[in-house]
């Protein structure tokens, strides 16, 4: 059966997302790591998704997760944990599991971060043609705690499900915590720190909505039944894009009394009606953070292009130099 659907509607952004296959998303990469451990790992497949970089800069990584201050000892700590991590599938009901290294080298220099992919894993990352995740590191860049990513990648991984009945055993080792002895002895521990923290996180910032349902045996806690629904991912206007727009506006509103000159008063209306237009979209999209979508945005693009043509038009009509936008409007609905 076809996952559920929600009415949810969270924005992504393309350019800030990183790909993993099912496989990967759904083994064991993530257990047992800290939230900036994830993080690390998932900026490390981000810059070479990006552009095939096996370093990046602590600083951008830090801008990137809102983090204020990533000590030396900190990435210490980290890039010695990941370089150990494996990724693993089990099918242990049929007698069979497989692993992978993840790094073969890790390496931090003067805020340089430097790293090298084992081969096993790099078609988990590169080349996705058919099934993969795809992850906004913008969105979980919002978890607070590191079991939300965990459970966030693992039910995105089972494509296709829409509910899971996992044992306890199966939950504490997908949360990594198999070894905790007060989640093993009080599940209701387990459920207040673990799993009640990442659900409640995932359905605040994502565009799952989870919930779980207690699998008993007697009175005894055995299990939990996952129950989750995917909302609509709505693609966030690119920089490229919100950079068009500025300029086309900046072009715009550069010399406004010019428009005011135009003798002719028809045409001085229209161009001062052109020029409210512009300065309503900049106060209301471009001068503050919003969330804008890549479709609003190129229809917000479409309708700046042709107001400047009718600002230009009314310009050599006067006899004035028309305006240079000198921004690429020839292919401005593809980016």
């Amino acid at each position: 059966m076809a996952g559920r659907l929600n009415k949810k509607e969270v924005l992504i952004s393309n350019a800030d997302s990183i790909k993993k296959s099912n496989e990967l998303s759904t083994s064991k990469l993530n257990q047992g790591l800290t939230l900036n451990q994830m993080q690390l790992l998932s900026y490390a497949i981000y810059s070479t998704q990006k552009d095939g970089s096996t370093t990046f800069i602590k600083a951008d990584f830090e801008k990137k997760f809102g983090i204020e201050k990533y000590q030396t000892k900190h990435a210490k700590v980290d890039a010695q944990r990941i370089l150990s991590i494996q990724a693993g599938l089990e099918d242990l009901e049929n007698d069979s599991f497989e692993y992978w290294n993840v790094f073969r080298k890790m390496k931090y220099d003067n805020g340089t971060f430097t790293f090298l992919w084992d081969p096993e894993i790099t078609p988990h990352i590169l080349d996705l043609k058919d099934r993969y995740v795809l992850t906004d590191l913008t969105v979980t860049a919002k978890f607070k705690s590191g079991f939300s990513w965990t459970l966030y990648d693992h039910l995105r991984g089972s494509y296709g499900c829409w509910y899971k009945s996992l044992t306890k055993d199966t939950i504490m080792e997908i949360f990594g915590v198999d070894e905790k002895k007060s989640y093993r002895e009080n599940t209701g521990l387990l459920k207040k720190y673990v799993l009640d923290v990442a659900i409640a996180e995932i359905n605040k910032f994502t565009e799952l909505e989870v919930k779980y349902e207690e699998i008993k045996k007697g009175r005894s806690i055995t299990g939990f039944k996952l129950i989750w629904s995917t909302g609509k991912g709505i693609s966030k206007a690119s920089q490229k894009q919100i950079d068009i727009l500025f300029s086309m506006a900046d072009v715009v509103l550069n010399d406004i009394l010019m428009y005011a000159e135009i003798n002719d008063k028809t045409n001085r209306e229209r161009a001062l009606s052109i020029i409210r237009d512009f300065q309503t979209m900049r106060a209301r999209y471009l001068d503050q953070e919003v969330g804008l979508t890549a479709d609003h945005c190129s229809k917000l693009t479409k309708k700046a292009n042709d107001d400047l043509e009718a600002l230009n038009f009314l310009l050599e009509t006067e006899g004035k130099e028309p305006l240079n936008p000198k921004v690429p409007l020839f292919n401005w609905l593809k980016n």
